[in-house]
């Protein structure tokens, strides 16, 4: 009985986000987005382990034990199609925005705000929980190995704000010319013995390459299928012939104990495979499209963009979580603490992952509010729809097209302070 209440309960929600939702909303967008976000989230589960070692705990991955898993890491490296689509949505934005008038300091001082206005809640935290094990007599090494899992996914943010902030910039710049510096970093780096420290151009240069073709596509590059086809077809070429001939390792995401790293910083077939990932995506628009006209679908998609950061910021802390207290009942669980080095590691970790989701469910409830920037409708209502948007649990769904801001009803108590939704600030960030 209660599972049939809930259900109900769930198909109005979906209902409504969908009535709410306008009719000129590109929803393809957002499903890009957080298949991107999911994608990340689940790779790390997957292919990080901390084990014990020496007292304490260390960092590998099964890709370092089980090289024929390399294919896991083209499933779930997915940061190229998370820079199509903000490379697509900032353009947008600022076009949008330049119309109105808007300066420029406002446009990229709201949407830099949307990204790291979480991530406060993130640092203070982990500064806090590593002076506490510091003094509580946890090793140096293990603090170390933590706090570089909770931060290192915050390179990304730091490079995707660069990204934005030069949007006026790069918006019609051609893809070409940052893959270009990227194959002359490369051939630099790796043919002609350059110094490694050249290597870490690309990680400028690489993610323009996806972001200038998320510029493109706002542009209405890719309004017929053949060019996101070539861009597919290409892309699978140049990297399979990079892998088997060219030297790259066949996994796309870096692997403790590797000579060389795609990811950290990006190489060239890295870029290559980004370039066929966005061409996949440019081409399943349209299905997309047609799957988020269902509510449920859709309503799934929108509550996850809605914490997209918060789910991106706290995924690792989540797993850290569950692998710390696993702790107090044995340095050894399968899957958990153990060498990732069999199969019966996989079919453990597997297990585990429903652990680490309901962790994260925990820190989302902890730490959505960081991400809304605060701003609550008041009073405690029930849920209503109007033309212009769904309030869900004290949050506007989005009311524009993707990438705009556009102004706040005159109802909604917020609008004199922001010219954005809560909602929408998380949603187009």
């Amino acid at each position: 009985m209660r599972s049939r209440k809930l259900h109900a309960r769930w198909s109005v929600l979906a209902d409504r986000i969908d009535a709410g939702t306008p009719a000129h909303r590109d929803r393809a967008v957002d499903a890009l987005r957080a298949f991107a976000i999911l994608g990340v989230v689940l790779g790390h589960w997957l292919v990080t382990a901390l084990t014990t070692a020496d007292g304490g705990l260390r960092t590998t991955s099964p890709l370092a034990h089980m090289s024929a898993l390399a294919p896991v890491s083209w499933v779930f490296q997915t940061l190229a199609v998370f820079f199509l689509v903000g490379g697509h949505v900032a353009a947008q934005g600022y076009e949008s925005a330049r119309g109105r008038g808007v300066p420029y300091g406002q446009w990229v001082g709201q949407r830099l705000g949307r990204l790291f206005r979480p991530v406060a809640a993130v640092l203070v935290l982990w500064t806090v929980a590593a002076g506490g094990m510091l003094l509580g007599g946890v090793g140096t090494d293990t603090v170390h190995t933590l706090l570089k899992l909770v931060l290192s996914p915050l390179w990304f943010l730091l490079v995707f704000a660069a990204l934005t902030a030069a949007t006026p910039l790069v918006a019609r710049l051609s893809p070409l010319w940052p893959l270009a510096v990227v194959a002359l970093v490369d051939v630099w780096r790796f043919g002609l013995g350059g110094p490694e420290w050249i290597g870490w151009v690309n990680v400028a240069a690489g993610w323009l390459v996806p972001y200038t073709v998320g510029a493109a596509w706002s542009r209405g590059a890719f309004a017929r299928r053949t060019p996101a086809a070539l861009l597919l077809g290409g892309g699978i070429v140049a990297t399979a012939a990079l892998v088997l001939w060219g030297g790259y390792p066949a996994s796309m995401v870096g692997v403790p104990g590797a000579a060389i790293s795609n990811l950290n910083p990006p190489t060239l077939a890295a870029v290559a495979f980004g370039l066929a990932q966005c061409g996949l995506a440019l081409l399943v628009r349209e299905p997309l499209a047609r799957a988020m006209s269902r509510p449920r679908a859709w309503a799934k998609v929108a509550l996850v963009n809605l914490s997209a950061m918060t789910v991106f910021l706290w995924h690792q802390t989540a797993m850290m979580t569950v692998t710390a207290l696993g702790l107090l009942v044995s340095t050894d669980l399968p899957g958990l603490h153990t060498v990732p080095a069999s199969p019966q590691w996989i079919a453990a970790r597997l297990l585990w992952l429903p652990v680490f989701a309901a962790a994260l469910t925990v820190c989302w409830a902890a730490f959505r509010s960081y991400e809304q920037g605060g701003h609550r409708p008041k009073g405690r209502g029930p849920r209503r729809s109007s033309g212009t948007g769904t309030v869900v649990a004290g949050n506007r769904l989005p009311s524009t097209a993707a990438g705009a801001t556009a102004p706040v009803p005159a109802t909604d108590p917020a609008s004199a302070a922001t010219p954005v939704t809560p909602a929408e600030e998380t949603i187009h960030a």
